[in-house]
């Protein structure tokens, strides 16, 4: 039976976006029952843009509490049974809709769908990197590792269903970066997944991307996992030191990248105690990083 679905659009200062997103989901095969905008404070033109789309967008302001904020609002406020995410900056492919709701309504057990994604370059609109390695079974426990196929992409590739969105309560308003990972995992580990290994979203890499700042996503991400070793399953509890290794792993070499060398030692330090099977990968950082400048390097002579 065919499913109705509510698109749900958060935004805060996007206004040099958010006619795009708008665009791309009116642009879809199969049209939303429903479109709306949560304005989540914004102070520039964003309430005019969307009022150009008159009766086709529902705009709703709300003074600024961050994107987990908008998204449940947006939630409350929509009719469907089915919603889907997108972000302002963000856009969608034409059949993004009815390749997502399709897996719904071939399984009625699914409580979310989510699709593969293209990142692109915001001044040239050039591919950057295809994000593929979409997964449907044990998505839980890679979500928790950092491991194997996961959700790929952030809040615009993912479809979810009002059932299972009220089961986990929505979004954790206490979490600035790393709030996609934390809903995802938790729906996970009641719902099915389905994946659609299409490149449906366009995900727009620029500045302003909360994921870019390290410390954000460092102290998101330890909540996500102190809510997530808060039980008493001896299944989930067995793989916290291995959780926490490769979590520690990806912050060290953020730090890094990032040129802080302190916390990457202190990231380092904690994921080689936490996994010392980690220790193997740290020693490597010398090789890999000086094969990095030389293929720069190279690149910079051609």
């Amino acid at each position: 039976m065919p499913k109705s679905v509510s698109v749900v659009i958060p935004t805060c200062n996007y206004g040099r976006f958010i006619v795009d997103a708008i665009d791309s989901v009116l642009d879809q095969t199969r049209l939303p029952s429903e479109i709306i905008v949560i304005d989540d404070g914004s102070t520039d033109e964003t309430a005019a843009l969307v009022g150009a789309f008159r009766d086709r967008v529902r705009y709703i302001r709300q003074d600024n509490a961050g994107v987990c904020a908008a998204r449940n609002r947006g939630v409350n406020e929509s009719t469907s049974e089915l919603i889907a995410f997108l972000d302002a900056d963000d856009t969608w492919e034409p059949t993004n809709l009815e390749k997502q709701l399709t897996r719904f309504e071939t399984d009625e057990e699914i409580g979310l769908v989510h699709c593969a994604m293209r990142e692109f370059a915001t001044e040239t609109g050039e591919t950057i990197q295809l994000h593929m390695d979409g997964g449907e079974e044990g998505v839980a426990d890679n979500l928790l590792l950092w491991e194997g196929p996961m959700i790929v992409g952030p809040g615009g590739a993912v479809t979810v269903s009002r059932k299972a969105f009220d089961h986990v309560g929505g979004f954790d308003t206490r979490m600035k970066v790393g709030e996609d990972w934390d809903f995802c995992y938790r729906v996970a580990r009641s719902f099915k997944i389905g994946f659609v290994a299409e490149p449906l979203v366009n995900y727009r890499n620029h500045s302003g991307a909360a994921h870019l700042n390290i410390e954000n996503m460092e102290r998101g991400m330890l909540l996500f996992y102190e809510k997530a070793f808060a039980t008493d399953d001896p299944e989930i509890l067995k793989l916290r030191r291995r959780a926490y290794g490769n979590f520690h792993k990806v912050m060290a070499g953020s730090y890094l990248h990032a040129g802080n060398l302190r916390k990457f030692l202190s990231h380092a330090a904690k994921s080689i105690c936490m996994r010392p099977a980690n220790l193997e990968y740290f020693l490597r950082f010398p090789t890999r990083r000086l094969g990095r400048r030389a293929t720069k390097l190279t690149e910079a002579i051609r």
